[in-house]
Protein backbone atom coordinates (compact mmCIF):
# COMPACT_ATOMS: atom_id res chain seq x y z
CA UNK A 1 0.00 0.00 0.00
CA UNK A 2 3.02 2.30 0.71
CA UNK A 3 4.34 1.77 -2.59
CA UNK A 4 0.66 2.45 -4.15
CA UNK A 5 0.76 5.68 -2.28
CA UNK A 6 4.78 7.16 -3.49
CA UNK A 7 3.74 5.65 -7.09
CA UNK A 8 0.69 8.62 -6.88
CA UNK A 9 2.93 11.23 -5.07
CA UNK A 10 5.70 10.57 -7.60
CA UNK A 11 2.87 11.05 -10.05
CA UNK A 12 1.42 14.39 -9.59
CA UNK A 13 5.08 15.50 -8.60
CA UNK A 14 5.53 15.04 -12.10
CA UNK A 15 2.41 16.63 -13.24
CA UNK A 16 3.27 19.07 -11.90
CA UNK A 17 6.58 19.67 -12.91
CA UNK A 18 5.79 19.22 -16.84
CA UNK A 19 4.29 22.43 -17.20
CA UNK A 20 7.45 24.35 -15.97
CA UNK A 21 9.50 21.86 -18.28
CA UNK A 22 7.31 23.10 -21.48
CA UNK A 23 7.88 26.57 -20.54
CA UNK A 24 3.99 27.36 -18.85
CA UNK A 25 3.04 28.82 -15.92
CA UNK A 26 1.98 26.26 -13.42
CA UNK A 27 -1.95 26.18 -12.90
CA UNK A 28 -2.66 28.78 -9.93
CA UNK A 29 -5.75 27.15 -8.90
CA UNK A 30 -6.44 30.29 -6.98
CA UNK A 31 -6.07 32.60 -10.26
CA UNK A 32 -8.13 29.95 -12.46
CA UNK A 33 -11.12 30.22 -9.96
CA UNK A 34 -14.76 32.10 -11.15
CA UNK A 35 -13.81 35.81 -11.18
CA UNK A 36 -15.34 38.00 -8.37
CA UNK A 37 -19.02 38.53 -8.64
CA UNK A 38 -19.96 42.04 -7.97
CA UNK A 39 -23.29 40.57 -5.92
CA UNK A 40 -25.39 42.64 -8.59
CA UNK A 41 -28.60 44.20 -7.44
CA UNK A 42 -28.14 42.61 -3.79
CA UNK A 43 -25.18 44.57 -3.03
CA UNK A 44 -25.80 48.08 -5.17
CA UNK A 45 -27.75 50.20 -2.42
CA UNK A 46 -24.73 51.97 -0.79
CA UNK A 47 -27.18 54.05 1.60
CA UNK A 48 -29.17 57.05 1.96
CA UNK A 49 -28.43 60.13 -1.07
CA UNK A 50 -25.29 62.51 0.81
CA UNK A 51 -24.99 65.92 -0.27
CA UNK A 52 -27.22 68.36 -2.09
CA UNK A 53 -29.40 66.99 -4.83
CA UNK A 54 -27.32 66.69 -8.53
CA UNK A 55 -29.06 68.02 -11.70
CA UNK A 56 -28.04 65.38 -14.00
CA UNK A 57 -26.15 66.43 -17.21
CA UNK A 58 -27.41 65.51 -20.54
CA UNK A 59 -26.04 65.52 -23.85
CA UNK A 60 -26.95 64.99 -27.26
CA UNK A 61 -25.37 62.33 -29.50
CA UNK A 62 -22.76 61.87 -29.96
CA UNK A 63 -21.36 63.65 -27.32
CA UNK A 64 -20.77 62.18 -23.37
CA UNK A 65 -21.37 64.11 -19.74
CA UNK A 66 -18.38 63.72 -18.14
CA UNK A 67 -17.45 61.62 -15.49
CA UNK A 68 -19.48 62.11 -12.61
CA UNK A 69 -16.54 62.28 -9.93
CA UNK A 70 -18.58 61.43 -7.31
CA UNK A 71 -17.87 58.75 -4.18
CA UNK A 72 -20.69 58.85 -2.84
CA UNK A 73 -24.32 58.02 -3.88
CA UNK A 74 -26.19 61.23 -4.10
CA UNK A 75 -29.57 62.20 -5.30
CA UNK A 76 -29.97 62.55 -8.78
CA UNK A 77 -32.45 64.61 -10.67
CA UNK A 78 -32.89 63.81 -14.32
CA UNK A 79 -35.18 66.04 -16.45
CA UNK A 80 -36.49 64.70 -19.97
CA UNK A 81 -38.84 66.28 -22.63
CA UNK A 82 -40.50 64.05 -25.23
CA UNK A 83 -40.44 66.00 -28.40
CA UNK A 84 -42.38 64.79 -31.94
CA UNK A 85 -40.50 66.80 -34.70
CA UNK A 86 -39.60 66.59 -38.39
CA UNK A 87 -35.99 66.17 -38.88
CA UNK A 88 -33.84 64.95 -42.31
CA UNK A 89 -33.25 61.13 -41.97
CA UNK A 90 -31.24 61.06 -45.27
CA UNK A 91 -30.74 64.07 -47.53
CA UNK A 92 -33.38 65.78 -48.79
CA UNK A 93 -35.87 63.51 -47.04
CA UNK A 94 -37.84 64.04 -43.78
CA UNK A 95 -39.50 62.09 -41.69
CA UNK A 96 -41.88 62.71 -38.43
CA UNK A 97 -39.32 61.48 -35.39
CA UNK A 98 -40.58 60.86 -31.70
CA UNK A 99 -37.86 61.54 -29.36
CA UNK A 100 -36.59 61.98 -26.06
CA UNK A 101 -34.85 65.24 -25.36
CA UNK A 102 -35.09 66.44 -29.27
CA UNK A 103 -32.43 63.88 -30.96
CA UNK A 104 -32.03 60.70 -31.78
CA UNK A 105 -30.94 58.60 -30.24
CA UNK A 106 -31.87 60.43 -26.70
CA UNK A 107 -30.32 62.30 -24.70
CA UNK A 108 -26.93 60.29 -23.15
CA UNK A 109 -27.58 60.01 -18.95
CA UNK A 110 -24.93 59.66 -17.11
CA UNK A 111 -25.08 58.31 -13.77
CA UNK A 112 -23.47 56.25 -10.44
CA UNK A 113 -23.99 52.91 -9.16
CA UNK A 114 -26.02 53.77 -5.40
CA UNK A 115 -27.68 57.01 -6.44
CA UNK A 116 -31.61 57.75 -6.38
CA UNK A 117 -32.88 59.26 -9.45
CA UNK A 118 -35.87 61.22 -9.52
CA UNK A 119 -37.26 60.95 -12.90
CA UNK A 120 -38.92 63.81 -14.62
CA UNK A 121 -40.48 62.77 -17.65
CA UNK A 122 -42.15 66.11 -19.66
CA UNK A 123 -44.29 65.83 -22.69
CA UNK A 124 -44.31 68.86 -24.74
CA UNK A 125 -47.87 70.57 -25.39
CA UNK A 126 -47.58 70.12 -29.46
CA UNK A 127 -47.02 66.30 -29.38
CA UNK A 128 -49.91 64.23 -30.90
CA UNK A 129 -49.00 60.97 -28.56
CA UNK A 130 -48.87 59.99 -25.09
CA UNK A 131 -45.55 58.65 -24.24
CA UNK A 132 -43.33 57.11 -21.12
CA UNK A 133 -39.98 55.70 -20.75
CA UNK A 134 -38.71 52.04 -20.17
CA UNK A 135 -35.25 52.35 -18.44
CA UNK A 136 -33.39 48.72 -18.42
CA UNK A 137 -31.04 50.09 -15.71
CA UNK A 138 -34.33 50.30 -13.28
CA UNK A 139 -34.96 47.53 -10.94
CA UNK A 140 -38.84 47.65 -10.79
CA UNK A 141 -42.04 46.90 -13.23
CA UNK A 142 -42.00 48.30 -16.56
CA UNK A 143 -38.16 49.96 -15.78
CA UNK A 144 -40.25 52.88 -14.74
CA UNK A 145 -42.98 52.68 -18.05
CA UNK A 146 -46.28 52.12 -15.71
CA UNK A 147 -45.01 55.02 -13.57
CA UNK A 148 -44.25 57.41 -16.61
CA UNK A 149 -47.27 57.37 -18.67
CA UNK A 150 -47.47 61.22 -20.25
CA UNK A 151 -49.99 62.74 -21.99
CA UNK A 152 -49.10 65.47 -23.93
CA UNK A 153 -48.77 68.61 -22.04
CA UNK A 154 -48.01 66.82 -18.91
CA UNK A 155 -45.48 66.09 -16.78
CA UNK A 156 -44.61 62.52 -14.68
CA UNK A 157 -42.54 61.96 -11.83
CA UNK A 158 -40.73 58.58 -10.27
CA UNK A 159 -38.00 57.79 -8.14
CA UNK A 160 -35.61 54.68 -8.74
CA UNK A 161 -32.25 53.57 -7.07
CA UNK A 162 -29.61 52.81 -9.70
CA UNK A 163 -28.44 49.36 -8.04
CA UNK A 164 -26.58 47.67 -11.14
CA UNK A 165 -23.55 49.28 -12.87
CA UNK A 166 -23.90 48.95 -16.51
CA UNK A 167 -24.73 50.92 -19.92
CA UNK A 168 -28.22 50.47 -20.21
CA UNK A 169 -30.99 51.20 -23.20
CA UNK A 170 -34.18 53.27 -22.54
CA UNK A 171 -36.85 53.21 -24.36
CA UNK A 172 -40.62 53.95 -24.63
CA UNK A 173 -42.94 51.42 -24.30
CA UNK A 174 -46.36 52.85 -24.61
CA UNK A 175 -48.54 50.47 -27.33
CA UNK A 176 -47.59 49.79 -30.27
CA UNK A 177 -43.98 50.01 -28.27
CA UNK A 178 -42.49 48.59 -31.76
CA UNK A 179 -43.91 51.79 -33.25
CA UNK A 180 -42.88 54.31 -31.08
CA UNK A 181 -38.96 52.47 -30.94
CA UNK A 182 -38.99 52.54 -34.51
CA UNK A 183 -39.80 56.50 -34.66
CA UNK A 184 -36.51 56.92 -32.36
CA UNK A 185 -37.42 56.66 -29.00
CA UNK A 186 -34.80 54.99 -27.34
CA UNK A 187 -31.14 56.45 -25.53
CA UNK A 188 -28.65 55.10 -23.17
CA UNK A 189 -28.06 55.38 -19.72
CA UNK A 190 -24.20 54.72 -18.05
CA UNK A 191 -24.41 53.55 -14.53
CA UNK A 192 -21.12 53.94 -13.49
CA UNK A 193 -19.06 51.48 -10.91
CA UNK A 194 -18.55 52.83 -7.50
CA UNK A 195 -15.16 53.58 -8.40
CA UNK A 196 -15.42 54.81 -11.86
CA UNK A 197 -14.63 53.95 -15.24
CA UNK A 198 -11.10 53.93 -16.19
CA UNK A 199 -10.19 57.60 -17.90
CA UNK A 200 -10.17 57.77 -21.97
CA UNK A 201 -8.87 60.40 -23.91
CA UNK A 202 -12.09 60.65 -26.07
CA UNK A 203 -16.03 59.21 -25.23
CA UNK A 204 -18.32 59.10 -27.78
CA UNK A 205 -22.10 57.76 -28.03
CA UNK A 206 -23.44 56.06 -30.84
CA UNK A 207 -26.70 54.20 -30.90
CA UNK A 208 -28.17 52.04 -34.25
CA UNK A 209 -31.76 51.94 -35.15
CA UNK A 210 -33.39 50.31 -38.03
CA UNK A 211 -36.08 52.82 -39.70
CA UNK A 212 -39.27 51.96 -42.06
CA UNK A 213 -40.47 54.46 -44.56
CA UNK A 214 -43.22 54.50 -46.86
CA UNK A 215 -40.82 55.25 -49.84
CA UNK A 216 -37.74 53.27 -50.43
CA UNK A 217 -33.97 54.03 -49.70
CA UNK A 218 -32.92 57.86 -50.40
CA UNK A 219 -37.07 58.57 -52.11
CA UNK A 220 -36.91 62.47 -51.84
CA UNK A 221 -40.03 64.40 -49.65
CA UNK A 222 -41.10 63.85 -46.70
CA UNK A 223 -41.77 59.66 -45.60
CA UNK A 224 -44.26 58.28 -43.44
CA UNK A 225 -43.60 54.98 -40.83
CA UNK A 226 -44.78 52.16 -42.59
CA UNK A 227 -46.30 49.71 -40.23
CA UNK A 228 -46.26 46.48 -42.49
CA UNK A 229 -42.40 47.12 -43.45
CA UNK A 230 -42.04 47.45 -39.46
CA UNK A 231 -43.75 44.03 -39.06
CA UNK A 232 -42.26 42.27 -41.57
CA UNK A 233 -38.64 43.31 -40.19
CA UNK A 234 -38.01 45.06 -43.84
CA UNK A 235 -36.13 48.57 -42.93
CA UNK A 236 -35.71 51.48 -45.79
CA UNK A 237 -32.46 52.67 -43.39
CA UNK A 238 -30.37 51.27 -41.00
CA UNK A 239 -28.53 53.99 -39.31
CA UNK A 240 -26.17 55.49 -36.30
CA UNK A 241 -27.69 58.53 -34.58
CA UNK A 242 -30.71 58.86 -36.01
CA UNK A 243 -29.82 60.19 -39.73
CA UNK A 244 -27.70 59.33 -42.99
CA UNK A 245 -24.23 61.03 -42.54
CA UNK A 246 -24.94 61.57 -39.29
CA UNK A 247 -21.12 60.68 -38.54
CA UNK A 248 -19.56 61.34 -41.69
CA UNK A 249 -18.12 64.45 -43.42
CA UNK A 250 -17.82 67.61 -41.43
CA UNK A 251 -19.50 65.76 -38.65
CA UNK A 252 -17.06 62.79 -38.24
CA UNK A 253 -15.86 61.97 -34.88
CA UNK A 254 -12.22 62.98 -33.90
CA UNK A 255 -9.58 61.70 -32.15
CA UNK A 256 -5.58 61.85 -32.60
CA UNK A 257 -3.16 59.70 -32.67
CA UNK A 258 -1.68 58.27 -29.23
CA UNK A 259 -5.10 58.75 -27.49
CA UNK A 260 -7.61 55.77 -25.94
CA UNK A 261 -10.96 56.14 -27.28
CA UNK A 262 -13.86 55.24 -25.86
CA UNK A 263 -17.33 54.14 -27.46
CA UNK A 264 -20.66 53.72 -25.81
CA UNK A 265 -22.64 51.66 -28.33
CA UNK A 266 -26.22 50.92 -28.34
CA UNK A 267 -28.82 49.26 -30.83
CA UNK A 268 -32.40 50.63 -30.14
CA UNK A 269 -33.72 48.12 -32.99
CA UNK A 270 -36.60 47.65 -32.92
CA UNK A 271 -35.94 44.71 -34.53
CA UNK A 272 -32.27 44.08 -35.74
CA UNK A 273 -29.39 42.98 -34.14
CA UNK A 274 -25.71 44.93 -34.90
CA UNK A 275 -22.48 43.71 -35.82
CA UNK A 276 -21.10 46.36 -34.78
CA UNK A 277 -17.10 46.97 -36.56
CA UNK A 278 -14.70 49.67 -36.78
CA UNK A 279 -12.66 48.98 -39.76
CA UNK A 280 -8.62 49.25 -39.44
CA UNK A 281 -9.52 49.44 -35.79
CA UNK A 282 -9.48 46.12 -33.18
CA UNK A 283 -10.91 47.15 -30.21
CA UNK A 284 -8.92 46.87 -27.07
CA UNK A 285 -11.26 45.76 -24.96
CA UNK A 286 -15.49 44.84 -24.94
CA UNK A 287 -17.37 45.33 -22.05
CA UNK A 288 -20.24 42.75 -23.95
CA UNK A 289 -23.50 43.48 -23.77
CA UNK A 290 -22.98 46.59 -21.53
CA UNK A 291 -22.16 44.29 -18.44
CA UNK A 292 -19.13 44.66 -15.66
CA UNK A 293 -16.97 42.11 -17.62
CA UNK A 294 -14.54 42.49 -21.08
CA UNK A 295 -13.00 40.82 -23.55
CA UNK A 296 -9.89 41.80 -24.92
CA UNK A 297 -8.52 41.77 -29.18
CA UNK A 298 -11.91 41.70 -30.61
CA UNK A 299 -12.46 42.32 -34.25
CA UNK A 300 -16.82 42.50 -34.46
CA UNK A 301 -19.13 42.36 -31.25
CA UNK A 302 -22.91 41.45 -31.66
CA UNK A 303 -25.39 43.95 -30.10
CA UNK A 304 -28.61 42.70 -29.64
CA UNK A 305 -32.09 44.81 -30.03
CA UNK A 306 -32.26 46.59 -26.78
CA UNK A 307 -28.52 46.06 -26.15
CA UNK A 308 -25.45 47.70 -25.62
CA UNK A 309 -21.62 47.82 -25.44
CA UNK A 310 -18.84 50.00 -24.40
CA UNK A 311 -15.82 49.44 -26.46
CA UNK A 312 -12.17 50.83 -25.64
CA UNK A 313 -9.08 51.12 -28.47
CA UNK A 314 -5.92 52.96 -28.69
CA UNK A 315 -4.77 54.86 -31.50
CA UNK A 316 -2.07 54.05 -33.17
CA UNK A 317 -1.79 55.99 -37.16
CA UNK A 318 -4.03 58.47 -38.79
CA UNK A 319 -6.41 58.03 -40.92
CA UNK A 320 -9.92 57.29 -41.25
CA UNK A 321 -11.69 54.58 -39.67
CA UNK A 322 -15.13 53.33 -40.67
CA UNK A 323 -17.97 52.35 -38.18
CA UNK A 324 -20.70 50.19 -39.54
CA UNK A 325 -23.00 47.14 -39.24
CA UNK A 326 -21.04 44.76 -40.51
CA UNK A 327 -23.81 43.46 -42.46
CA UNK A 328 -22.45 44.86 -44.82
CA UNK A 329 -25.75 45.58 -47.06
CA UNK A 330 -27.02 47.71 -44.36
CA UNK A 331 -23.78 50.14 -44.10
CA UNK A 332 -23.73 50.61 -47.73
CA UNK A 333 -27.23 50.46 -49.19
CA UNK A 334 -29.05 51.92 -45.89
CA UNK A 335 -26.96 53.98 -44.42
CA UNK A 336 -25.38 52.25 -41.12
CA UNK A 337 -21.92 54.07 -41.53
CA UNK A 338 -19.94 56.47 -39.34
CA UNK A 339 -16.66 57.77 -39.62
CA UNK A 340 -13.95 58.47 -36.84
CA UNK A 341 -11.09 60.78 -37.87
CA UNK A 342 -7.17 60.59 -36.51
CA UNK A 343 -4.96 63.28 -36.65
CA UNK A 344 -1.28 62.75 -35.90
CA UNK A 345 2.30 61.85 -37.67
CA UNK A 346 2.49 58.28 -39.46
CA UNK A 347 3.99 55.32 -38.30
CA UNK A 348 4.82 53.39 -41.59
CA UNK A 349 6.18 51.00 -39.36
CA UNK A 350 2.82 49.93 -38.36
CA UNK A 351 1.13 50.78 -41.00
CA UNK A 352 2.78 52.00 -44.61
CA UNK A 353 -0.41 54.36 -45.81
CA UNK A 354 -2.28 55.29 -49.39
CA UNK A 355 -6.04 55.81 -47.71
CA UNK A 356 -8.47 54.68 -50.72
CA UNK A 357 -11.29 56.40 -48.65
CA UNK A 358 -13.28 57.79 -51.05
CA UNK A 359 -13.65 54.17 -53.13
CA UNK A 360 -14.24 52.29 -50.01
CA UNK A 361 -17.37 54.47 -48.54
CA UNK A 362 -18.53 56.61 -51.60
CA UNK A 363 -19.94 59.74 -51.10
CA UNK A 364 -19.75 59.38 -47.55
CA UNK A 365 -15.95 60.32 -47.83
CA UNK A 366 -16.75 63.70 -48.54
CA UNK A 367 -18.18 66.38 -46.35
CA UNK A 368 -22.12 66.18 -46.05
CA UNK A 369 -24.17 66.02 -49.43
CA UNK A 370 -25.75 69.69 -48.68
CA UNK A 371 -25.93 69.76 -52.60
CA UNK A 372 -28.44 66.42 -53.03
CA UNK A 373 -30.68 68.71 -50.68
CA UNK A 374 -30.60 71.61 -52.13
CA UNK A 375 -31.63 69.91 -55.78
CA UNK A 376 -34.05 68.55 -53.13
CA UNK A 377 -35.48 71.08 -52.10
CA UNK A 378 -35.34 73.35 -55.52
CA UNK A 379 -37.13 70.32 -57.10
CA UNK A 380 -39.97 70.73 -54.46
CA UNK A 381 -40.40 73.74 -55.23
CA UNK A 382 -40.72 73.30 -58.76
CA UNK A 383 -37.52 75.53 -59.47
CA UNK A 384 -34.57 73.09 -59.86
CA UNK A 385 -32.21 74.13 -62.13
CA UNK A 386 -29.21 72.15 -64.63
CA UNK A 387 -26.13 73.70 -61.96
CA UNK A 388 -28.38 72.28 -59.01
CA UNK A 389 -28.81 68.81 -60.80
CA UNK A 390 -24.98 68.40 -61.72
CA UNK A 391 -23.57 69.98 -58.52
CA UNK A 392 -26.35 67.29 -56.91
CA UNK A 393 -25.15 64.49 -59.32
CA UNK A 394 -21.30 64.98 -58.89
CA UNK A 395 -21.80 63.79 -55.48
CA UNK A 396 -23.86 61.29 -56.42
CA UNK A 397 -22.04 60.01 -58.89
CA UNK A 398 -18.93 59.89 -56.54
CA UNK A 399 -20.62 57.02 -54.31
CA UNK A 400 -22.17 55.18 -56.92
CA UNK A 401 -19.92 55.58 -59.80
CA UNK A 402 -16.65 56.40 -59.61
CA UNK A 403 -15.48 53.17 -58.34
CA UNK A 404 -15.58 51.29 -61.46
CA UNK A 405 -15.34 54.63 -63.69
CA UNK A 406 -13.14 56.83 -61.94
CA UNK A 407 -13.90 60.30 -60.28
CA UNK A 408 -12.61 61.98 -64.06
CA UNK A 409 -14.52 59.28 -66.13
CA UNK A 410 -12.11 58.16 -68.08
CA UNK A 411 -12.85 54.57 -67.06
CA UNK A 412 -10.01 51.22 -66.76
CA UNK A 413 -8.83 50.36 -70.16
CA UNK A 414 -10.38 47.13 -71.51
CA UNK A 415 -12.60 46.89 -68.37
CA UNK A 416 -14.82 49.68 -67.95
CA UNK A 417 -15.57 51.89 -70.94
CA UNK A 418 -15.04 55.87 -70.47
CA UNK A 419 -17.78 58.23 -69.61
CA UNK A 420 -15.56 61.24 -70.64
CA UNK A 421 -15.83 62.47 -74.40
CA UNK A 422 -18.08 59.41 -74.90
CA UNK A 423 -19.09 59.18 -78.84
CA UNK A 424 -21.32 56.02 -77.23
CA UNK A 425 -22.84 58.91 -75.18
CA UNK A 426 -22.64 61.65 -77.74
CA UNK A 427 -24.84 59.22 -80.13
CA UNK A 428 -27.47 58.70 -77.77
CA UNK A 429 -27.96 61.02 -74.51
CA UNK A 430 -30.67 58.81 -73.15
CA UNK A 431 -28.56 56.00 -73.12
CA UNK A 432 -27.07 57.09 -69.94
CA UNK A 433 -30.46 56.85 -67.41
CA UNK A 434 -31.13 53.60 -69.51
CA UNK A 435 -27.35 52.04 -68.23
CA UNK A 436 -27.94 53.28 -64.72
CA UNK A 437 -31.40 51.83 -64.12
CA UNK A 438 -30.73 48.47 -66.17
CA UNK A 439 -26.90 47.71 -66.66
CA UNK A 440 -25.21 46.67 -69.58
CA UNK A 441 -24.17 43.30 -70.80
CA UNK A 442 -22.45 42.33 -74.12
CA UNK A 443 -19.99 43.75 -76.82
CA UNK A 444 -19.91 47.50 -76.97
CA UNK A 445 -17.87 50.19 -78.69
CA UNK A 446 -17.02 53.39 -77.12
CA UNK A 447 -14.07 55.70 -79.03
CA UNK A 448 -12.62 53.07 -81.24
CA UNK A 449 -12.21 50.05 -78.50
CA UNK A 450 -14.32 46.94 -77.88
CA UNK A 451 -15.43 46.37 -74.43
CA UNK A 452 -17.34 43.49 -73.22
CA UNK A 453 -18.13 43.67 -69.19
CA UNK A 454 -20.97 43.38 -66.89
CA UNK A 455 -22.27 46.52 -65.38
CA UNK A 456 -24.67 46.04 -62.83
CA UNK A 457 -28.29 47.52 -62.72
CA UNK A 458 -28.09 50.18 -59.81
CA UNK A 459 -31.98 50.14 -59.63
CA UNK A 460 -31.94 50.97 -55.97
CA UNK A 461 -31.58 54.62 -56.68
CA UNK A 462 -34.74 56.89 -56.83
CA UNK A 463 -35.60 58.15 -60.22
CA UNK A 464 -33.97 61.95 -58.89
CA UNK A 465 -30.88 60.72 -58.39
CA UNK A 466 -30.68 58.73 -61.89
CA UNK A 467 -31.98 62.29 -63.33
CA UNK A 468 -28.86 64.24 -61.57
CA UNK A 469 -26.16 61.86 -62.43
CA UNK A 470 -27.39 61.50 -65.71
CA UNK A 471 -27.29 65.31 -65.78
CA UNK A 472 -23.89 65.57 -64.80
CA UNK A 473 -22.07 63.58 -66.95
CA UNK A 474 -23.92 64.62 -70.12
CA UNK A 475 -22.10 67.95 -68.52
CA UNK A 476 -18.94 66.83 -67.90
CA UNK A 477 -15.66 65.67 -69.19
CA UNK A 478 -16.20 66.51 -72.79
CA UNK A 479 -19.69 65.30 -73.34
CA UNK A 480 -22.51 67.17 -75.44
CA UNK A 481 -23.98 67.99 -72.14
CA UNK A 482 -28.23 68.28 -71.95
CA UNK A 483 -30.52 67.68 -69.59
CA UNK A 484 -32.26 64.67 -67.62
CA UNK A 485 -35.64 64.95 -65.96
CA UNK A 486 -36.76 62.82 -63.57
CA UNK A 487 -40.02 61.96 -65.86
CA UNK A 488 -37.01 60.98 -67.93
CA UNK A 489 -35.43 58.68 -65.29
CA UNK A 490 -39.13 57.53 -64.95
CA UNK A 491 -39.57 56.60 -68.37
CA UNK A 492 -35.86 54.61 -69.05
CA UNK A 493 -37.31 52.70 -65.63
CA UNK A 494 -40.08 51.41 -67.71
CA UNK A 495 -38.34 50.82 -71.09
CA UNK A 496 -36.30 47.61 -69.76
CA UNK A 497 -33.65 47.06 -73.08
CA UNK A 498 -32.96 43.52 -74.74
CA UNK A 499 -29.14 44.08 -73.18
CA UNK A 500 -29.94 44.96 -69.24
CA UNK A 501 -27.94 43.27 -66.97
CA UNK A 502 -29.81 40.97 -64.32
CA UNK A 503 -26.31 41.43 -62.16
CA UNK A 504 -22.89 40.05 -61.26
Amino acid sequence: MKRVFRLLALSLAIALALPACRGEAPVDSAASAKPEETGGSAKGDFGPPQGQPVEAILTAPPLVPPATGRTAPAKVIVSLDVVEKDMEISEGVTYTFWTFGGTVPGSFIRIRQGDTVEFHLRNMPDSKMPHNIDLHGVTGPGGGAASSFTAPGHVSRFSFKALNAGLYVYHCATAPVGMHVANGMYGLILVEPPEGLPKVDKEYYVMQGDFYTTGKYREKGHQPFNMEKAIDENPTYVLFNGMEGSLTGDKALKTNVGETVRLYVGNGGPNLVSSFHVIGEIFDKVWYEGGTRFQENVQTTLIPAGGAAMMEFHMEVPGSYVLVDHSLFRAFNKGALGILKADGAENKAIYSGKEVDAVYIGDRAQPNMQAVSAAASSAKAGALSVEEQIQAGKALFTGTCSTCHQADGTGMAGVFPPLAASDYIKADPKAVPRVILHGLVGPVKVNGKDYNSNMPPMSQLTDDEVANISTYVLNSWGNPGGRVTKADAAAARAAKPANASEGH
